[in-house]
């Protein structure tokens, strides 16, 4: 199983891909709470140059407090990663599978609503 849906969007721009996921975040009812400019901080603490990469913290609040109210521990695992990539010929946006990263939790309820979470996320990385 893999652990990230992916989508490259062709010619795209860093910023314009950004400006796209974050309509299609809003669009599924996410909010971006964290955001790291990896390619910065590279620059910045190791002087290293590499291509833009950018990690969206996404969060739906909703389902986010369904699953801390199932297993109290598993905001350890929020908020749900997407990233965007500089590749060749545009950006990918990859977005984490939550049900994939909750498979270390024995709990069938936290599945079900992992598997919401997905579904969710990977109408993002479509509609980006």
């Amino acid at each position: 199983m893999g652990y990230t849906m992916d989508r490259k969007l062709d010619g795209a721009t860093m910023d314009a891909a950004d400006e796209r996921v974050r309509a299609a975040l809003t669009e599924a009812g996410f909010g971006v709470l964290t955001e790291i400019d990896v390619q910065a901080t590279m620059k910045k603490k190791l002087g290293e140059d590499m291509a833009g990469y950018r990690i969206l913290g996404a969060c739906n609040p909703k389902m986010a407090h369904q699953a801390l109210g199932m297993e109290p521990r598993v905001g350890a695992m929020l908020p749900c990663n997407v990233i965007l990539r500089e590749v060749d010929g545009g950006v990918e946006v990859s977005a984490i599978d939550p049900v994939a990263s909750m498979q270390a939790i024995d709990n069938a309820e936290l599945t079900r609503v992992a598997g919401q979470v997905r579904d969710m996320l990977a109408s993002v990385v479509k509609n980006a």
